[in-house]
């Protein structure tokens, strides 16, 4: 997989005020304020910086913490794991492996087969739904 890179200002013209603000700065939205936090159709949830397909519907889950939570990605590759010891806290964030967006964080708190919890912001996704024939 090539990596995507791409200068501030065309991240800035690409990308919303605040998908750049999570996705290039690292921020957060505010829980049970995202596009898809309790979104339970059938698709595919994208980056919203590279189009890469990140996590499938089938790995969502309600994790009851306000951001769409999966237990797994749909490749591991495609998402790298980077220590976060910002505000105070030590956690694991999630990035895109591709051009290196901001997803969100990863807990050990997630349901079975991983027991992981890939707490994703909304707006550093784009959902793709895949239509019932």
């Amino acid at each position: 997989m090539e990596k995507v890179r791409k200068t501030d200002e065309e991240w800035r013209a690409q990308l919303t005020p605040q998908e750049y603000a999570v996705a290039r700065q690292k921020g957060t939205e505010r829980a049970f304020t995202g596009r898809y936090w309790d979104t339970t159709q059938l698709g595919i949830y994208r980056c919203v910086g590279c189009g890469t397909p990140l996590f499938a519907s089938d790995t969502k889950f309600d994790a009851g913490c306000g951001w769409p939570s999966y237990f797994e990605p749909i490749d591991p590759a495609r998402v790298r794991e980077e220590r976060d010891i910002s505000h105070g806290m030590v956690r694991t964030e999630v990035l895109c492996n591709i051009c290196d967006s901001h997803l969100g964080h990863v807990f050990p708190d997630g349901p079975e087969p991983t027991g992981l919890r890939y707490c994703i912001n909304s707006v550093s996704l784009k959902f793709e739904p895949i239509e019932n024939e």
